[in-house]
């Protein structure tokens, strides 16, 4: 009989491709790396604030009901089962977090048996950590799709954020990949419930509320993707997308993402190329752009067959292409025109409008950009 760690060493490795709690803006194997100490459950996460810390992040049971094409987890496949107790998984994260720091746990599940049955196990594991053990810090449930509206309002009441997974940008992609689930209804349906729970002046405005796409399951392109992500954005008030690259072979024979595979250069200096990554990274930084960065959707540099470019990041093409907006005055320009300049980012932004602050700015050197960055953005900028 497995103890609870054994069960977190088998869960927590299928819960790796859920993503909704790390940061991609780096390289993008950095988010699926395990924390060095042996201990797979205990997951390295980009804090809202940019800062790093530890989360213990864990699928609650790993056999599905679900058929989803693209899931090594779905039914009917052979891998070896575990399931953890709500009180079980309390009661281990309290004292596990008791003896070091945690800025948290995640939990997630396969559908077990039915979707309103899993989400109890994980609103109740939830509920024992409030209730019971007085713990005030951040707890991320997944939404299971095609649970009740009452199981989210009760996960409401336990959780600091909340995701569901979008998984691709429509209903006809999603139609190839899954038999046992209904796209409008168990998924579009409960985010926009999840969202207007969760918008400005509600009772729940304090919980974040996140979703994710496997990218390159179906055949979509990246312009249906961030048609998506814009809408999710901007209508739905979802606060953050993430990109988790389909890992081919993983899924079942037949579908889209199993169609062959093409290796492209690596930029990241992995010794395996890996087109699906770079892919997911580029996603990343056009998400940047309409989240943090101000971009308009219809901004996006996109190639004829409606994907982002591979070789160069979409901000420093959206530049290239339009030259008329360069080279901006470092003295006048505002915080939004900075923040177009490719290499220069929120803090940078910030940190030129404060100098002016103190005075005119008379060299660029004077702003102090590394080596790197400074060389980048000076073909942009002028005093």
């Amino acid at each position: 009989m497995m103890d609870t760690q054994q069960k977190l060493d088998i869960l927590s490795r299928d819960a790796q491709y859920d993503l909704s709690c790390a940061c991609g803006t780096k390289n993008p194997a950095e988010h699926r790396r395990q924390s060095g100490d042996g201990s797979s459950w205990l997951y390295p996460v980009t804090t809202a604030s940019g800062g790093a810390g530890i989360m213990l992040k864990t699928l609650m049971g790993n056999r599905c009901s679900n058929d989803c094409r693209y899931c090594p987890l779905r039914a009917n496949q052979d891998f070896r089962p575990a399931a953890l107790g709500a009180a079980e998984i309390a009661s281990f994260f309290y004292d596990l977090q008791k003896r070091r720091l945690l800025i948290g746990i995640f939990l997630s599940s396969a559908v077990l048996s039915t979707p309103d049955k899993t989400m109890q196990l994980l609103i109740d594991a939830a509920k024992i950590l409030r209730t019971q053990y007085r713990y005030r810090g951040f707890i991320h449930l997944k939404i299971i799709p095609g649970c009740s509206l009452s199981a989210i309002d009760e996960a409401l009441l336990y959780a600091s954020a909340l995701s569901l997974n979008i998984e691709v940008p429509s209903a006809d992609h999603f139609c190839q990949l899954s038999a046992t689930q209904d796209y409008g209804r168990d998924i579009m349906e409960r985010l926009r419930y999840i969202a207007s729970q969760t918008a400005v002046g509600t009772r729940h405005e304090h919980v974040g509320v996140s979703s994710q796409f496997i990218v390159g399951a179906s055949d979509e392109d990246d312009r249906q993707i961030l048609s998506a992500v814009n809408d999710l954005y901007g209508t739905m008030g979802i606060s953050r997308v993430y990109y988790s690259a389909y890992q081919r072979g993983l899924g079942e024979r037949g579908i889209p993402g199993e169609q062959g595979r093409v290796i492209e250069p690596d930029l990241f200096g992995n010794e395996t190329s890996s087109a699906p990554l770079v892919r997911e990274h580029r996603l990343y930084q056009a998400d940047w752009l309409l989240r943090v960065y101000g971009f308009a959707y219809e901004e996006l540099p996109f190639t004829q067959d409606g994907n982002l470019s591979r070789e160069k990041d979409p901000k420093q093409l959206w530049a290239e292409a339009n030259p008329a907006r360069f080279p901006l005055s470092v003295n006048r320009a505002s915080r939004e025109e900075l923040l177009r300049v490719p290499g220069i980012g929120p803090t940078w932004a910030k940190r030129i409008v404060s100098l002016r602050r103190e005075g005119r700015i008379s060299s660029l050197s004077a702003i102090g950009f590394p080596s790197s960055l400074g060389g980048k953005a000076s073909r942009y900028l002028t005093l």
